[in-house]
């Protein structure tokens, strides 16, 4: 190898393979700025029709909000019944979602088995599913004369047209939204770090507990937030499987549907509350993630 000579600068050649400071890819601000200038200008057009697709008819909405009596329609007995309903339902939907739905990611990303594929199709086949299709494929599972509904019925116990037919129906829109983020996450994570403390001894329980799950929490918080909104505005399921009983399964976008025929008002204000509801959850989970 020639040494530099005395005075001479020393050398600036680029080692085979190594890519240049300069043509290096910037930071992802700058790549964001780079893309958006290289976009078609009649791309925009489509997307702010899109955007006014979605737009317009929430602002059609809020201009039918009667702003000075916005206190008393949501505070009246009937609204309370149904959001305190609907928040008692989803939580308890949402809880069944995460016992359920991190084992079931789990199994889908890190195990091979025959029919994984076909697994994962019914697994998520409630996110394409009429709500109305699966309220009715939960009543004839759970229902009098059901699948599993006529040993219930001996066992004494009834669940369709009850508050746990809520949280079941709930539950089964809810679940595919939790398991595909989730099991996204640990797709993408890789199991580099659970082989590693695998082999330095720690049992599979541990592993779960101390890497696995601590390395895709925010994705399994997104997904438990989705799964939460979900629930809370599911409706033909829950009318199909679980009726409209006021107090036990008359659910908030039951009573919006109700209202709209009788206090047109009503069910302006009580959507509001959903449609908050909504954009907080989508602000909060795309904020966690452009975190990370």
């Amino acid at each position: 190898m020639t040494r530099p000579s005395a005075g001479s600068a020393p050398s600036l050649a680029v080692p085979p393979g190594a890519v240049p400071s300069s043509a290096a890819p910037s930071s992802g601000r700058s790549r964001g700025t780079t893309t958006a200038t290289t976009l078609p200008g009649w791309a925009f057009v489509p997307a702010a029709a899109g955007a006014a697709l979605v737009l317009l008819p929430l602002v059609a909405m809020l201009t039918r909000v009667r702003w000075s009596e916005l206190g008393p329609l949501l505070t009246s007995e009937s609204s309370l019944t149904a959001l305190g309903l609907s928040l008692r339902t989803s939580a308890a939907a949402t809880l069944v979602c995460v016992l359920l739905g991190v084992p079931m990611a789990l199994v889908l990303a890190r195990s091979r088995f025959p029919g994984r594929d076909l697994a994962r199709t019914l697994v998520l086949l409630p996110l394409v599913l009429p709500p109305v299709v699966g309220g009715i494929a939960l009543l004839y599972t759970f229902g009098r004369r059901g699948l599993l509904g006529q040993t219930l019925e001996v066992l004494g116990i009834q669940v369709a047209f009850s508050t746990t037919a809520v949280v079941l129906a709930q539950s089964f829109v809810a679940l595919p939204f939790l398991v595909l983020s989730l099991e996204g996450a640990l797709r993408t994570a890789g199991d580099r770090y659970e082989v590693v403390a695998a082999t330095l001894g720690a049992p599979p329980s541990r592993v779960l507990l101390r890497v696995t799950l601590p390395l895709v929490a925010p994705a399994l918080a997104s997904g438990t937030v989705l799964a939460f909104a979900r629930a809370l505005g599911e409706f033909g399921a829950t009318l199909t499987f679980a009726g409209s009983l006021q107090g036990v399964t008359r659910t908030l976008p039951l009573e919006i549907y109700l209202q709209r025929e009788t206090d047109p008002d009503a069910a302006v204000a009580l959507s509001l509350v959903l449609v908050v509801v909504a954009a907080a959850v989508i602000f909060l989970t795309y904020r966690r993630r452009g975190e990370r």
